[in-house]
């Protein structure tokens, strides 16, 4: 791993360490894959301006993300069994994070539990919600949150109902893996993945098994999760959560204009510009290229943030310029989870950090909180 230069060399680590089934979870999109792809053609298109004889010296990467401070404007996506990229996966990238100084978000659907992560950190985490038919379990997943001291709650609004990813269907995913001649392969060919998950006891749902309803073992996790999911969540329960969770709040998968306008409308604190990583609407335009048009919809009246093919500093500087305060990665540290545990982790973000410095520099700039169109190329 230390000759790993970029996210894409931790990416092809982490294909060798990591359970096909697991890999491919994360590293795919829905149907065609057009959307994920594009998340990441698109900000290839994008151009910087080149800048020279400016003082370079003294530069800051220092920002803000809904009034906390964090030590460049990136934050971990919440994604779904990271604790099957790694052992422990949620708590190692948390704890990464955490000495970074920039935000990490828990999956509703994580393997370690709001719990299990609140043990091994020392300062908030924020917390993803995903809206069940079961309003009870909802609001005892908040009330877990506040208990753990989560500083933020991230309102994912896009998976009402799931997109269809060819590949998890192909390879039968499921947490933890079954034991099909298929599935013993892929985990004999990974012994040290073997050897992790062999030395934890964190291989389920930690947030849903042995809280939700009548949910005690796999068989019926996996039908709760197929049924729970809410086709009718509207801005009215919105509402509700904001109410109900009394702290900041963030909206995660704005893609069109008019529905920013409404999320401003609801007094978050915050949105996402997000397609959910290419994984729900294929078909649907890049994060980028909506971030500009969103951004002079109502960027005078709500933070907004964004997700969706961020793979390098310099794809962050352009997310920032074309007017994000704060950007989110997925797969880029669930490579570094999966090519070298939380140091992977921390390897990913500093490689993040790296590429945008130099960028910035490059371009002219010194302080990240003074980028803005300005830098980039017509």
């Amino acid at each position: 791993m230390s000759k790993a230069l970029d996210i894409n060399d931790l990416k092809t680590i982490a294909r060798r360490r990591v359970p096909k089934m697991f890999f491919d979870y994360a590293d795919s999109g829905a149907w065609t894959e057009g959307t994920y792809r594009a998340n990441e053609e698109d900000f290839r298109k994008i151009k910087l301006r080149q800048r020279v004889l400016v003082d370079m010296t003294n530069r800051s990467l220092e920002s803000t993300m809904i009034g906390q401070k964090v030590s460049m404007p990136v934050a971990l996506s919440p994604t779904g069994l990271t604790g099957m990229q790694h052992a422990d996966g949620e708590m190692l990238a948390a704890q990464a994070a955490e000495e970074f100084g920039v935000p990490f978000t828990l999956s509703t659907m994580s393997i370690c539990s709001i719990e299990d992560v609140a043990s091994v950190t020392t300062k908030p985490f924020w917390f993803q919600l995903y809206v069940m038919r079961d309003r009870d379990f909802v609001k005892n997943l908040i009330n877990r949150a506040k208990a753990a001291g989560c500083s933020a709650l991230v309102l994912t609004l896009d998976l009402q109902i799931l997109g269809q990813r060819h590949k998890d269907l192909r390879n039968g995913l499921s947490a933890p893996p079954k034991f099909t001649p298929k599935h013993i392969w892929q985990m004999a060919t990974r012994p040290l993945w073997c050897a992790g998950m062999l030395k934890t006891k964190r291989r389920s749902f930690g947030n849903i098994v042995g809280h939700a309803k009548n949910v005690s073992d796999l068989s019926s996790l996996s039908v709760w999760t197929a049924e729970q999911f809410d086709p009718q969540l509207s801005w009215e329960n919105v509402a509700e959560i904001k109410e109900m969770w009394g702290g900041p709040l963030i909206l995660k998968g704005i893609l069109d204009v008019e529905d920013a306008k409404m999320a401003a409308l609801t007094g978050a604190d915050a949105i996402i510009v997000s397609n959910h990583g290419g994984r729900q609407l294929d078909g649907a335009p890049s994060s980028i290229s909506m971030l500009p048009r969103i951004v002079d919809a109502v960027g005078d009246r709500i933070e907004i943030h964004v997700d969706g093919g961020i793979r390098s500093g310099q794809d962050v500087l352009k997310a920032v310029a074309l007017g994000a305060r704060g950007t989110y990665i997925g797969r880029p540290f669930l490579y570094g989870l999966g090519a070298g545990g939380k140091a992977g982790v921390t390897l990913a973000l500093d490689i993040l950090r790296r590429e945008l410095d130099i960028t910035m520099a490059l371009c002219g700039k010194r302080d990240i909180q003074t980028i803005d169109r300005s830098v980039i190329a017509e």
